[in-house]
């Protein structure tokens, strides 16, 4: 057995685990993301009904973020497989997408926490 066939042997190892890690962490990030909009939908209805008020854009806007962070995860595993560099400026523009909407969501789950305390104070203010 000479060097250059344990390095092909080595990297097709490489590649099948890194195969594994990224399809892995898209269906947990994909899973999260039909989890929380399920629950975002029930609590939604189940507000209606109840009339309480939830933090549903909150919960849902975590739950984006979350599932965004284990695609990404799974877009910087792949870039150990890339083997030309057009695949690797292809892939450097869908991390940095991500990356930016997951900074909206931060972004946007801030101002909506801002949004619900003030709705709180206000309310609490009319009660008194």
């Amino acid at each position: 057995m000479n060097f250059e066939s344990l390095i092909s042997g080595y990297h097709d190892i490489l590649h099948f685990i890194a195969e594994i890690a990224i399809n892995t962490l898209e269906l947990v990030g994909i899973f999260i993301i039909i989890v929380a909009s399920v629950r975002a939908i029930i609590q939604i209805f189940t507000n209606i009904t109840k009339k309480k008020s939830a933090h549903i854009m909150v919960n849902l806007g975590r739950a984006l973020a979350l599932a965004l962070e284990f695609k990404m995860g799974a877009e910087i595993v792949n870039t150990v497989i890339v083997r030309e560099l057009s695949e690797l400026g292809i892939l450097a523009i869908v991390i940095a997408l991500r990356a930016i909407m997951a900074l909206l969501i931060h972004w946007e789950i801030k101002n909506e926490k801002k949004e619900e305390l003030e709705e709180e104070e206000h309310s609490n203010q009319v009660k008194k």
